[in-house]
């Protein structure tokens, strides 16, 4: 089977956009300003567990892929969640919004509120990217281009329906709305140069599918227990 041209490939891409979960009932209800307190502790002490896999997800990708020019680029992405020295980068800014919210540094490293649900979900994630090929693995991060509408409404929401969240626990936002808008175009390029074969867009298309469910899944754990008790 022939690969489809390029630009048919980049819109069966683009219609995965209904599977991402900027629409979750739980997203909405945060950009509403509905949540609890409660509810955005469960929220972020769940999400730290995705955070700070996505550096052992991109480092998999990475050590799967024998292209200098593109280990080169994709280092990058862990530079940027780990820093390059303790107290900076992505990760450690979601655990400053975690403290904004109310939960201690020592609750959110120790991931005592991180539900089986979120765990199995991100853990899949993270053994998707070791077990497939690189391409496949980097096609699976194509939510990013989703994610920054998504990501400035939140913002927007978190500081109007919110108030009592301090400004320096939005780091993580301001920053990462940044990276996204540079880095999604390049991972698009990237899986479209290098998916030559209709097999290899097809599996693009699946890993980008994947991706969205286990995004899904994991707020789906949040959503479903987080009125159940204090995190």
């Amino acid at each position: 089977m022939s690969a489809v041209a390029p630009a048919e490939f980049v819109a069966e891409l683009r219609a995965l956009a209904p599977r991402y979960w900027d629409s979750h009932p739980f997203h909405l209800r945060m950009h509403a300003g509905q949540l609890s307190k409660h509810e955005l502790q469960a929220w972020a002490a769940n999400r730290w567990y995705y955070q700070r896999c996505i550096a052992q997800k991109d480092a998999a990708i990475l050590s799967n892929c024998p292209l200098p020019e593109i280990r080169r680029q994709w280092r990058e992405r862990i530079v940027w969640h780990d820093g390059t020295r303790p107290g900076e980068g992505g990760a450690e800014n979601w655990i400053r919004l975690a403290e904004a919210v109310g939960l201690t540094r020592e609750e959110v490293l120790d991931e005592r509120h991180v539900l089986p649900g979120t765990r199995f979900a991100v853990d899949a994630y993270v053994n998707f990217a070791r077990t497939q090929p690189w391409v496949v693995g980097i096609a699976s991060g194509l939510t990013e281009m989703f994610s920054g509408a998504l990501m400035r409404k939140r913002l927007a929401a978190l500081r109007e329906q919110y108030p009592w969240i301090a400004e320096e626990g939005f780091a993580y936002f301001t920053d990462r709305i940044q990276a996204i808008a540079g880095e999604g175009r390049a991972t698009l390029d990237i899986v479209v140069e290098h998916s030559t074969t209709r097999e290899q867009q097809l599996a693009a298309v699946s890993a980008l599918s994947f991706k969205c469910d286990v995004l899904r899944a994991a707020l789906d754990a949040v959503d479903y227990y987080s009125g159940k008790g204090k995190p």
